[in-house]
């Protein structure tokens, strides 16, 4: 399985470097996301500073469901999900796979982008760790969740739209504990229940997830 998860892996990455626009149409629309709000709230410093937190999680959240039709749209479209699926092989493993590629090259470039962003809301040392953090450990959520999503609407017309209006809901949860690790640590509180939390989230996720979007899968292309 390890070897099977590794193939997976080693060639969705591969697709993903030759097919550069996908990534940098996601990371595109981050940036620009979180550059127009300081235009639109104003120069009030200590607003920026409050509200960073949940700007930059809201635009990974959105950029992440931007990225979600490549995860299965393509190899549904040639037919290598339907060998995928007649192989033998385990579904759940090679999912894992897809979605660690994905959460690789799209939640992996946000956490780090988003460390320029923090400076550029002036947001202090600690508090831009902590951001960091959350990110690093809650970003997998956004691929592991959002794979259900994107299988379940796999083929359908508007499956885009559908895509969103599923996997939404299920992102608040990382998205009010994630950002509300940054905000404890601005005001001085202690962030380490939110960043369990938000791992307990993920580790849920991980067991959960791909065995949801393999099932899914399977009903897709049946």
């Amino acid at each position: 399985m390890l070897r099977l998860f590794w193939a997976v892996f080693c060639r969705d990455l591969r697709l993903a470097l030759r097919q550069k626009s996908d990534v940098i149409n996601t990371v595109f629309f981050f940036v620009v996301v979180v550059s127009l709000v300081p235009l639109g709230i104003g120069p009030d410093t200590a607003l920026l500073r409050s509200i960073a937190p949940g700007v930059i999680w809201v635009a990974s959240l959105l950029a992440a469901l931007l990225s979600l039709p490549r995860l299965f749209a393509n190899d549904y479209a040639d037919g290598t999900l339907e060998q995928m699926l007649l192989s033998g092989e385990p579904l759940v493993v090679i999912v894992f796979g897809k979605v660690f590629s994905h959460w690789l090259t799209t939640g992996i470039p946000l956490t780090l982008i988003s460390v320029v962003f923090s400076f550029m809301f002036d947001l202090s040392t600690e508090v831009s760790v902590v951001l960091l953090i959350s990110l690093l450990i809650g970003t997998p959520v956004l691929s592991l969740v959002g794979s259900v999503g994107a299988a379940l609407t796999l083929g359908l017309r508007g499956g885009s739209v559908l895509t969103s209006l599923l996997v939404l809901p299920l992102y608040i949860p990382v998205l009010i504990f994630g950002a509300g690790a940054s905000e404890a640590c601005a005001v001085g509180l202690a962030s380490t229940a939110y960043f369990l939390i938000v791992c307990a989230l993920t580790l849920f996720s991980l067991v959960v997830m791909p065995v949801a979007a393999a099932a899914a899968l399977r009903i897709a292309v049946e």
